[in-house]
């Protein structure tokens, strides 16, 4: 039997739509098509796409490429601080289920809006915060996450300082996703057995494809690497809890 796979995070990149160069970076582009290219023999059955830095505000991709991939796939939108109730619901109808802060690159809200935003966005919309950051930052935010109702971090928390931290916000439901092995600065075995021992619940695998800026790009033995380290509860990593707090789950 096929095992399946929900990618948790991965990019689209389409010129038909805006793009912003980010410190002097645009990347090469990498469509729906193509992305479902790479991901033809990996057991992908749904996923999400997330906003990058180059996208800034744009909607207009991210809407297009939920359309193009269908029911399985949901978003993660950069949204300014002046985004509208109306517009929150319009993206929520359209498949969006979260906000993204990057704090590590810039291209969405300052961090001076989380906590107004990020609650005004589950309030009306029911959508969840991401975060893009450095470990470095959490002891600053982990007053500010521990207060939204629903939060996920990227990329493993980028950096093994403040793992006390990290895995203190894990035991309060705060989920992690097991992605950007070529970019981040860790041992990722290591910090995945640490937060699987926190709490099963909290990884969500995903590609990262198409791996922009990572010294390493996305590959298959990632995937591997997962499985065999979480072993018999591989599949917790790997698809059940990223489809349930997607919602594309039971």
């Amino acid at each position: 039997m096929t095992r399946q796979i929900f990618d948790s995070h991965f990019h689209i990149i389409d010129s038909r739509f805006p793009l912003v160069r980010n410190n002097g970076y645009l990347p090469p582009e990498f469509t729906v098509p193509d992305y479902l290219r790479a991901v033809s023999d990996l057991g992908v059955t749904g996923g999400v796409v997330v906003s990058g830095s180059f996208q800034a505000f744009d909607q207009s991709y991210l809407t297009d490429a939920l359309a193009t991939l269908g029911p399985m796939f949901v978003g993660v939108a950069n949204i300014a601080e002046t985004t509208s109730d109306d517009e929150l619901l319009r993206l929520a109808e359209t498949g969006v289920r979260g906000v993204r802060f990057n704090l590590y690159r810039g291209g969405s809200a300052e961090m001076e809006s989380v906590s107004s935003l990020g609650r005004r966005a589950w309030d009306v919309a029911g959508m969840h915060v991401e975060f893009y950051l450095d470990a470095n930052d959490l002891v600053e935010l982990e007053p500010v996450i521990t207060a939204l109702p629903k939060v996920s971090i990227d990329h493993l928390g980028m950096t093994s300082v403040h793992r006390d931290v990290l895995l203190r916000l894990v035991s309060h439901g705060v989920r992690v996703k097991a992605t950007g092995f070529g970019r981040v600065q860790l041992d990722v075995a290591s910090t995945i057995r640490e937060i699987h021992k926190e709490n099963p619940e909290a990884l969500m695998f995903g590609t990262d494809l198409p791996s922009t800026r990572a010294r390493v790009p996305f590959q298959p033995a990632d995937l591997e690497l997962v499985a065999d380290i979480l072993a018999d509860d591989a599949s917790l990593a790997l698809y059940d809890n990223g489809a349930r707090f997607y919602s594309l789950k039971a």
